[in-house]
């Protein structure tokens, strides 16, 4: 049985979550993105404004109207049950913390017609900590994607050993079809590939900065001449922004991630420092 995904719902409209929306919409799915309020559903109209206008220079092919038409196209929903009801694929973007996350998979797993595949998008949580919560473990996976979809192109395919193996083909074939390079994790990983690389080397800036050792941008520069890499461990923060590695950090096994999440709740996100989505985040924007 061919397993044909043409209907495709994103749970959560943030950086990520609004990327994921727009670029499905973009590559001719149809799409809807749920969020909780009417307030978050603005701001997502908003964002994807934003995106249209950076898909017209930096996307081939997304002129003459085509990036515009592609953000109109996403309806927009605040009602759970109503946003997933007719989904082929449902793809989950909500907060990085397991209890909001399994209290969606319960509702949704309700809602959701019995063929749905759902994938979750988390950062780095197990798949396996969330699957007893959808009521369809054979149909949910991880689908993991970085940020600015449409440019770092990849989007990591990880099941759980309950998987199907045709839903977990199905997803692999869809990350295709939207631009995206799959990439097959064999066995689940936290982290996956991307994350398992970079969270150790976000984490350590944090923590040459939280302990006095140097100034956000000596770290980003350092990292950037030594290396050559485009941007440093503080200005991809800002770019995924703050509350996600403060989530991981509160959760997280490793024994300095609560000092490290309350330094940067204390001198950034009470501050309003979330980022280049608030205008401030490590560094002030536009800069």
């Amino acid at each position: 049985m061919t397993i044909d995904i043409r209907k495709v719902t994103v749970l959560g409209t943030g950086v990520l979550g609004s990327q994921i929306a727009f670029q499905s919409a973009f590559r001719g799915f149809d799409v809807t993105a749920y969020d909780i309020s009417d307030d978050a559903l603005e701001a997502a109209r908003t964002r994807f404004d934003g995106l249209a206008q950076t898909y017209r220079k930096e996307v081939e092919g997304a002129g003459d109207g085509k990036a515009e038409r592609a953000g109109a196209s996403i309806t927009l929903s605040s009602d759970l049950a109503q946003a997933v009801s007719d989904a082929d694929l449902v793809i989950e973007a909500v907060p990085e913390v397991l209890s909001i996350k399994q209290d969606t998979y319960e509702k949704i797993g309700k809602a959701a017609p019995e063929r749905t595949i759902f994938a979750t998008n988390s950062s780095t949580l197990l798949p396996s900590a969330m699957k007893d919560f959808t009521g369809r473990p054979d149909r949910f996976l991880a689908l993991h994607f970085a940020n600015r979809v449409w440019q770092f192109n990849t989007a990591e395919v990880m099941g759980t050993p309950d998987t199907d193996p045709k839903v977990y083909q199905a997803v692999v074939d869809f990350a295709s079809a939207i631009g995206m390079v799959p990439i097959e994790i064999h066995r689940e990983k936290a982290g996956y590939v991307l994350n398992s690389l970079l969270v150790p080397l976000l984490n350590a800036g944090m923590a040459l900065s939280a302990g006095g050792y140097a100034e956000p941008d000596a770290v980003d520069k350092t990292w950037r001449i030594a290396t050559g890499a485009p941007m440093g461990p503080f200005q991809i923060l800002d770019i995924i922004g703050l509350t996600t590695p403060y989530n991981i950090l509160v959760n997280s096994e490793d024994p300095n991630g609560p000092k490290l999440a309350e330094w940067l709740k204390t001198n950034y996100i009470d501050k309003g420092k979330l980022g280049i989505a608030s205008g401030e985040g490590f560094y002030k924007y536009p800069a």
